[in-house]
């Protein structure tokens, strides 16, 4: 046992003798994770700690990679998995849709006119929303596959810790990318509003926090009604976290800045007191968080991942004010690419993780797993994770269609989508999924290997990066169909 690297158990007991004959050992790690079995076959050649019930020594080739299960010890049927993921993501497509026509409509409202940092707010807000409530159906669908959801009294504990430790990140999060909102367009608009960074301030916080509190518990009961129906939380969790979200977002942001924008006119009194309001609550999350053993790790230690995936995508943020100015119908295909784009890679960053928590222990990889594979293995043929990731990308192609086609009749009235366009538009939004799919395969087992739960850490980075590569990927499309005069919407009347 002195030979496992990495792993400083703090317990270590000895039972009687496994059926195979092997003596067998309880250890308790120093890092909280829960008492493991292991009998002598556990441990390799090498002294390395595998997982429970694998063979001494075992070897698995690369033409049998794809035979592992990825989601349990029971592998599912592929169609199972197909009609579980799909009919989710085909409900969060509307959601990305409507997300888009909200854009769409209230770019010309006077808020977004004048006070051009909402544009900055709008993905930004929109991924942390995906960032914090992506990753507590993470880490709650985890948890249901680990089966730690029988007891009434432990459900009850974990979904209270994981609701207040959501309005804290909110809370923080939002303040800070309405920070660096009011950064950029000061810088590239060379003026400051003392009103405004009240009204973008305290907008950043309600949205955050009303839509986060919201779909914190239609994920519960989501997570909660898949793990007694049988049905993989992993698969349905994520997408539908992102579909309501994207549309709930835009529209409560939307309507908030306006409100607050005509009430700055009169008095500041609003956005203050609101202000003051939560910011007086955040001790009381703080307290109830720090206090609940579900999270009180998380409230120290998952900062970097959220706060780096604001400023990432608050790049986005500056892609898309910019973009709005000079190519109309941007706004309305923007959330959708990134949307399904980020719901997609969610539920594979999700399934890799649950399938490590069952497998493995915190800084050691599964048997025939490597960090750094080539994508093509990642993608296509050659690992457990190919298999979902061959799902996915069907899955992009059909939806990114279906999802711009009735994007463009609801916004046009009409379909005016040109075939250059289509075939532009459906390339960038399955490259972007191709990139996000393999960083997630690489970043979930990096994370593992520094034993930083993948559920907590991974899914911010994913979201964030989607965001980012959505809008350089379909800005750059519209760019390039602008050279040859085929913009979008050049043959119906200018709505101007």
């Amino acid at each position: 046992m002195v030979g496992a690297p990495d792993v400083k158990p703090t317990k270590i007991e000895h039972h009687s003798p496994h059926l195979d004959g092997n003596p067998v050992f309880t250890i308790s790690d120093e890092i909280g994770s829960p008492d493991t079995t292991y009998t002598m076959a556990s441990i390799n050649s090498n002294g390395d700690l595998r997982s429970p019930g694998d063979p001494p020594d075992k070897k698995i080739n690369d033409a049998d990679a794809e035979k592992q299960p990825l989601s349990g010890k029971k592998e599912e049927k592929w169609y199972l998995t197909l009609a579980q993921v799909a009919v989710p993501f085909f409900i969060a497509g509307c959601g990305t849709i409507g997300a888009g026509l909200v854009l769409g409509k209230v770019r010309d409202w006077d808020v977004f006119v004048n006070v051009s940092a909402i544009f900055v707010l709008v993905p930004s807000l929109s991924g942390l929303k995906g960032n914090l409530d992506m990753c507590l159906a993470s880490r709650l669908s985890t948890q249901a596959n680990l089966g730690n959801m029988e007891s009434g009294k432990e459900v009850i504990s974990m979904v209270v810790g994981n609701i207040s430790l959501v309005q804290v990140q909110a809370i923080v999060a939002a303040t800070v990318v309405s920070m660096f909102a009011i950064v950029v367009n000061t810088i590239t608009d060379r003026t400051f509003n003392g009103s405004y960074v009240l009204l973008l301030i305290a907008c950043a916080v309600f949205t955050a926090t009303t839509t986060c509190f919201v779909l914190d518990f239609v994920m519960v009961l989501v997570i909660y009604g898949s793990h007694k129906f049988k049905v993989n939380p992993d698969n349905v969790a994520t997408p539908l976290a992102a579909s309501i979200g994207d549309i709930v977002s835009n529209t409560v942001l939307a309507v908030t800045a306006q409100y607050m924008y005509e009430q700055i006119k009169i008095s500041l009194w609003q956005p203050i007191t609101l202000m003051c309001v939560y910011y007086s609550l955040l001790p009381l999350w703080v307290f109830v968080v720090y206090r609940n053993k579900y999270t009180k790790k998380v409230l120290t230690t998952g900062w970097t991942p959220v706060i780096s995936a604001l400023f990432i995508s608050g790049i986005g943020g500056i892609v898309l004010d910019q973009a709005v100015d000079h190519f109309r119908g941007y706004e309305v295909f923007q959330p959708i690419v990134n949307g399904i784009g980020g719901n997609l890679v969610c539920v594979q960053s999700s399934r890799l993780a649950t399938y490590l928590h069952q497998t493995a222990i915190p800084g050691v990889l599964p048997d025939g797993t490597r960090l750094l594979e080539w994508p093509w293995k990642t993608l296509f043929f050659g690992t457990a994770a190919a298999k979902v990731a061959r799902m996915l990308l069907m899955l992009a192609v059909s939806g990114q269609i279906v999802f711009m086609i009735v994007a463009d009749v609801v916004y046009q009235g009409f379909v005016t989508i040109q075939v250059p366009f289509g075939i532009t538009y459906v390339c960038c939004a399955l490259l972007q999924v191709m990139v996000l799919l393999y960083l997630a395969y690489v970043l979930v087992h990096y994370m593992w290997k520094k034993k930083k739960d993948p559920d907590n850490a991974a899914i911010p980075y994913l979201t964030a990066l989607g965001d980012l590569l959505g809008s350089v990927f379909l800005g750059l499309a519209f760019v390039i169909l602008s050279m040859f005069g085929l913009e979008y919407g050049n043959n119906v009347p200018d709505r101007n």
